[in-house]
């Protein structure tokens, strides 16, 4: 059975760096698309950071570029987001998620998975 377990949130100043992991069992983490994504409170869920099939590509958005890092340790099956330089609209409930197809296709978004955590938040506050 697919399961995905987020830990690691937590509440930080602004400015403040978190780093978030993603335990994956039931298949393994090398090669399969994955991805981050979060939903702020009374909010639509959106992508954050993805690592397509093979880590060919990465997908970001443009609001976390160089302040957030994805990266996967196979060994482990886990999946990790740094976070630094955390602002307050970073504010969410953090999700992993992946396709159990493997591939998320051309576009990296919340409608191409269907294995989702049950999220870790992360509060920015002063």
């Amino acid at each position: 059975q697919f399961q995905l377990v987020e830990s690691g949130g937590d509440l930080v100043q602004p400015g403040g760096s978190l780093n978030l992991s993603c335990s994956v069992s039931g298949f393994s983490l090398d090669g399969h698309a994955i991805g981050w994504f979060r939903q702020a409170p009374g909010g639509e869920r959106e992508v954050v950071l993805c690592l397509g099939s093979r880590d060919r590509s990465t997908y970001s958005q443009a609001s976390v570029k160089d302040r957030f890092t994805i990266s996967r340790d196979n060994a482990k099956n886990t999946l990790y987001l740094q976070m630094n330089n955390l602002q307050i609209g970073d504010t969410a409930t953090y999700y992993c998620a992946a396709p159990s197809t493997g591939d998320y296709g051309l576009l990296c978004r919340p409608g191409a998975m269907d294995i989702w955590g049950k999220g870790t938040l992360v509060t920015v506050s002063s």
